[in-house]
């Protein structure tokens, strides 16, 4: 892109400038540290020139939005057409209260819902089972089955609203709880749209709310992706999140890395089941995390797309260009938000949401300004919200397509970013793919050492917190925050006893008897799940009957 003679004049000029003009400035002004370094450690240079990217060919790593590399971006237009899904993840005590903060997050202006669920409903247990106790609502919405899902959707018109589902191990059964009540509603599953996290990869690596051992629990993500190529065309069957390893503490090089890696295993176990990649491909999703250091963020989400395309168009052979598009959720950083000062957690949420959007996301959450102390208020939210629709409205940076291309600094990071990257997925392959490293345990290691070298900057003052190690004040204790009802567990329990009592408990036996006997061969489980979810079978009965089948998965240490 640049003449070879105009490259080293520039190297020469840098050279004199740093000997006269910089050396000078650094006797009088020392630099404030010696290495300047990204949130992931890369060394971060004084200043870019046309000569940090010598060798950048514009058509090879940048193109143009809509066309493969996809580097500036998945759709021709981006923002200019329609901006972002505001997504607000949201869900807590009993359907009732969620579809309460729903319908006013979505007279907020809200564009997507984003549900998420209590840990009870994310493992597999109904609000009465014992393990349930002292959980019941509290990270999430409590569903125990399809009465609580057709109560969370009530007055949502399913045909019009898209909506995200983070859920995992019972992914299968909570997207057939949707697919019954948009039914009910008169919405064919061919009108659905949205995403279903439906990755448990990552769960055996960073957040553990895992079922079942890896081959049953592949069987069902595959089972989910053949299903709604023909049943539900408009659905995301897959929300590759790389959200979680990076709140687990893996550095944004490796937030790309590993979750890349997971795509890779789940389009491999895809093939192997006998699907066309192109078929299903289309409908893969990822979902990143929005951390605090700007640039590299962005350079990110640039270096993800760039390198999924070429994953997918020379390793799968791909021959739609849809198949080779990263289409991603953005969830802004919940690890750098503190309990201290937690006004300043306004600010940070600005930063990660501006990354996102100057890198191409296609919906955003923000999160709120107290959830390092609690679930958020209806204000905070509503303040997480103002945040995107400020960027969105006023901020102009969604008026003109990918503004950071062509920085020196931008470039040389998003090549820095995808060839660090590759390294991990080289390491991984030899490893024998993501599953098997998950196994072994080297993704999970090289999560913790990143996260202790993190935690022992901060303790070092060498990465300052403003309000946690510098900047602090005493502060009066939060009163302000919002607590969950004891009583939810205690209504949740009495819901299920009459919906057992009112329900045709000879239909329930039948579908579950008919579900186990087809988890115990090849057929696709998604037609028996959803007879069962339709006869009012609970989340705990149908995951119960597939524990008897699949048997459990044991977390191994990782020292």
């Amino acid at each position: 892109m640049f003449d070879e003679k105009k490259i080293e004049e520039i190297k020469k000029a840098k050279k004199e400038w740093t000997e006269n003009k910089v050396e000078k400035a650094i006797s009088r002004f020392p630099e404030r540290k010696e290495n300047f370094t990204t949130g992931s450690n890369l060394e971060v240079d004084r200043l870019y020139t046309p000569a940090e990217i010598e060798d950048f060919d514009y058509e090879e790593k940048l193109g143009f939005p809509g066309e493969y590399p996809f580097t500036r971006g998945v759709q021709p237009t981006m923002y200019r057409g329609r901006l972002w899904t505001m997504r607000q993840y949201a869900g807590f005590a009993t359907a009732e209260e969620s579809n309460k903060r729903y319908k006013y997050l979505l007279e907020q202006g809200q564009t997507g819902l984003s549900v998420a669920f209590d840990l009870p409903t994310q493992i597999g247990y109904d609000s009465d089972h014992s393990l349930s106790e002292g959980e019941v609502g509290k990270v999430g919405v409590a569903i125990d089955s399809l009465k609580d899902m057709e109560i969370l959707f009530d007055g949502i018109p399913l045909d019009k609203v898209s909506t995200s589902m983070t859920i995992n191990a019972p992914a299968s059964v909570l997207l057939a709880m949707y697919i019954a009540v948009a039914e009910n509603q008169g919405v064919p599953k061919e009108k659905l749209r949205g995403t279903i996290q439906n990755d448990i990869l990552k769960e055996y690596i960073a957040r553990g709310t895992y079922i079942f051992p890896p081959e049953p629990s592949m069987r069902l993500i595959t089972n989910i992706f053949e299903y709604c190529s023909k049943e539900v065309p408009k659905w995301n069957t897959i929300s590759i999140s790389g959200y979680h390893i990076r709140e687990a503490g893996a550095t944004a090089v490796q937030e790309v890395a590993f979750t890349l890696a997971d795509g890779i295993a789940y389009v491999e176990a895809a093939i192997d089941a006998g699907l066309d990649v192109d078929d299903f491909a289309p409908r893969l999703s990822f979902f990143f995390n929005a951390h605090n250091d700007l640039l590299e963020e962005i350079a990110k989400y640039r270096a993800a797309r760039r390198l999924w395309a070429k994953i997918m168009k020379e390793r799968f052979k791909a021959k739609s260009e849809k198949s080779m598009r990263l289409k991603f959720h953005t969830q802004t950083a919940g690890s750098t938000l503190t309990a201290q000062q937690p006004d300043n957690n306004i600010v940070r949420v600005t930063i990660q949401a501006l990354a996102a959007v100057l890198g191409g996301t296609q919906s955003l959450h923000t999160n709120s300004k107290d959830e390092a102390l609690a679930l958020p208020t209806e204000e905070a939210v509503r303040i997480a919200l103002r945040t995107q629709q400020i960027i969105a409205y006023e901020s102009g940076v969604a008026e003109t397509i990918d503004p950071l291309a062509g920085s020196y600094y931008i470039e040389n990071l998003t090549d820095r970013i995808e060839k660090e990257a590759m390294k991990y997925i080289e390491k991984i392959d030899k490893l024998g793919g993501a599953p098997k490293a998950i196994e072994k345990g080297y993704i999970q290691k090289e999560i913790q050492d990143s996260a202790y070298r993190y935690q022992m900057e901060i303790e070092s003052q060498e990465r300052i917190v403003v309000g946690v190690n510098k900047f602090q004040i005493e502060e009066e204790h939060h009163e302000d925050i919002l607590r969950v009802d004891p009583a939810v567990e205690k209504l949740q329990r009495q819901k299920l006893e009459a919906l057992k009592r009112e329900r045709d408990n000879e239909k329930v036996k039948e579908t579950l008897k008919t579900l186990e006997a087809a988890a115990k061969t090849d057929e696709n489980l998604m037609p028996y799940i959803l007879d069962s979810v339709k006869a009012y079978a609970t989340l705990g009965e149908i995951c119960g009957v597939l524990r008897e089948v699949f048997g459990e998965y044991e977390q191994s240490v990782i020292l």
